[in-house]
């Protein structure tokens, strides 16, 4: 039986680190084999690339930087993603395509089509089952991030930038309302915890049903 990709979106400091061990925990203790990883990133070039793109010392013009994500993605899907699907394994993966849609589409106003074009022809049709979107105030965002190491080239953008890639990630929930599940990352990590427990039982009881039963 084929296993389930699952992704966790949001802007920054809306807690999707902190949430993603919680979700991990879930999918194991009701019997799934559980891959973790992330975006950009996942491979030694996904890695790599991953580094170049979040450098606060190199500019990058928004095209090359869609490409470049989609280049991450491309060796991520090939290498780990499918193969991990094709074994029955469930993929927990922090960001996915819609993080272009939002960031690159929205954020940097490259629009959805051209995104759409490259993601037929780089995932051929491979998407998440299920994606659990984080979002909260821009208030709470930032008094979150302020709160990390230093900030990455994409976390230095500023309130206008975010208010866009937002904006894309609730326009995305609001067209795939089946697969995009909203979570209000607002309140405090216990009860945003609850609430992803509570949509994961509603979302994947069924799945994980017949992967224990296999």
């Amino acid at each position: 039986m084929r296993g389930r990709l699952i992704t966790l979106e949001g802007v920054e400091g809306v807690g999707k680190s902190t949430l993603l061990p919680v979700i991990k925990e879930f999918l194991i203790e009701q019997g799934a084999e559980v891959v973790h990883t992330r975006e950009p990133g996942g491979t030694e070039l996904g890695e790599q690339l991953r580094d170049v793109l979040l450098n606060t010392d190199q500019e990058i013009v928004p095209k090359a930087e869609l490409l470049l994500m989609f280049a991450a993605r491309a060796q991520h899907a090939e290498k780990v993603i499918a193969p991990a699907l094709a074994e029955g394994k469930w993929v927990l993966c922090d960001r996915f395509t819609d993080a272009s849609f939002a960031y690159q589409g929205g954020g940097r106003e490259l629009g959805a089509e051209r995104i759409g074009i490259i993601e037929n022809w780089v995932l051929e049709g491979l998407n998440a089952d299920l994606t659990l979107l984080l979002d909260a105030t821009r208030e709470t965002s930032l008094e979150r991030t302020k709160k990390r190491r230093e900030l990455d080239r994409i976390e230095t953008e500023g309130d206008e930038f975010f208010a866009r890639v937002k904006l894309a990630y609730l326009d995305r929930a609001a067209t795939y309302p089946d697969r995009i599940k909203i979570i209000d990352a607002n309140p405090d990590f216990e009860t945003v915890a609850n609430s992803v427990r509570a949509q994961l039982t509603t979302s994947c009881g069924q799945w994980l049903d017949a992967a224990v039963e296999t």
